[in-house]
């Protein structure tokens, strides 16, 4: 059975940090791909970021860029999000997610994609 689960949002300060947990099960990260995914209140789902199943990574989100890092932990089988520096722009529930690809090239758009966990919330203060 597939399943991913979202660990690790919390209330931070603005230019804290947080490290977001993907555990998965059911299949393992080496053959496929993983997206990060927000949904801020009032707005639409956007892609974060993407980690292929080879480890190639695609950020979608320009602000992101020196302050967000996607891993994978093959042992564990998980995807972190490492984010640092976050802004209250950042606030949303940040989910993950996949579509059984073996790259990220159709994680731009959420729409693409099929199994996705619970979501964790974000909260940044200012």
């Amino acid at each position: 059975q597939v399943q991913l689960v979202e660990s690790g949002g919390d209330l931070v300060q603005s230019g804290g940090s947080l490290s977001l947990r993907c555990a998965a099960s059911g299949f393992t990260l080496d053959a496929y791909s993983i997206g990060w995914f927000r949904q801020a209140p009032g707005k639409q789902r956007e892609a974060v970021s993407c980690i292929s199943g080879s480890g190639s990574v695609t950020n979608y989100i320009d602000s992101m860029e020196g302050r967000f890092t996607v891993s994978k932990d093959y042992a564990e089988n998980s995807v972190y999000l490492q984010m640092n520096n976050v802004k209250p722009e950042d606030t949303a529930i940040y989910y993950c997610a996949t579509g059984f690809y073996s790259d990220c090239f159709y994680y731009g758009d959420p729409q693409n994609v099929h199994y996705w966990g619970q979501g964790t919330q974000v909260t940044v203060s200012p």
